[in-house]
């Protein structure tokens, strides 16, 4: 079975934490799939039903939020552990307010909706584990969705800075992410951003190539 190439990582998680490699062999047959998807492939598009639980196996996904006139919100990434659709197989709207794109190669435990169920009626600490992911996952979203909404756009990018400093210990900030990667993080249009790092770097605050940005003022 597939997921056997996967145990480690299942059984690192604390919903499974109780469970040894027998038992959750036993309670996962002909009760999950395995899915595979492609680098920038779209997992679930907005407003489409959650029917599984999903574990991300393999990879990194993104969250991410597109409003009428077409600006993308990233809201937050996922890896390796993380929980999809836990939030919503049970409510009476059951479909992702956002859509989930795969941000690298990805693989996914899906697991069906009535085995959920059943592990929370009969494991309790599967239960616990479940119910502090949901509300953890809940509170992340409200303080993300919080913060960038309240913030001006060099607001964003300062604290984006001041963290990747602290982060590499260096003021000379080395960007894993594309300007266009940058702008979709911060909900903002990439012409936008780009305006706003160049008054930075007039204002004398920084200075930036394609690669890195020098914080000059903290």
């Amino acid at each position: 079975m597939e997921y056997f190439n996967y145990i480690d990582i299942i059984l690192s998680i604390s919903l499974f934490k109780d469970f040894n490699i027998k038992e959750l062999s036993s309670i996962l047959i002909d009760k999950y799939l395995i899915q595979s998807y492609g680098k920038n492939e779209i997992i679930y598009l907005q407003n489409e039903k959650a029917i599984t639980m999903d574990i991300i196996l393999e990879g990194e996904v993104i969250v991410q939020s597109i409003d009428k006139n077409g600006n993308i919100l990233s809201i937050v990434s996922l890896s390796a552990g993380d929980m999809l659709g836990g939030n919503l197989i049970f409510s009476s709207k059951n479909e992702y307010p956002m859509t989930i794109i795969a941000k690298t190669n990805t693989k996914l435990l899906q697991i069906k909706k009535d085995l959920v169920l059943e592990l929370c009626q009969e494991n309790k600490i599967f239960l616990a584990g479940f119910l502090e992911i949901l509300s953890d996952k809940a509170l992340v979203l409200t303080t993300k969705i919080h913060s960038l909404a309240m913030k001006t756009i060099r607001e964003k990018i300062m604290d984006f800075l001041l963290f990747e400093s602290n982060r590499q210990n260096c003021n000379i900030i080395k960007l894993s992410l594309s300007k266009k990667d940058l702008a979709e993080k911060f909900g903002v249009e990439r012409p936008s951003l780009q305006r706003e790092l160049r008054k930075m770097k007039n204002d004398g605050i920084i200075d930036y190539d394609s690669r890195s940005i020098v914080l000059k003022k903290r």
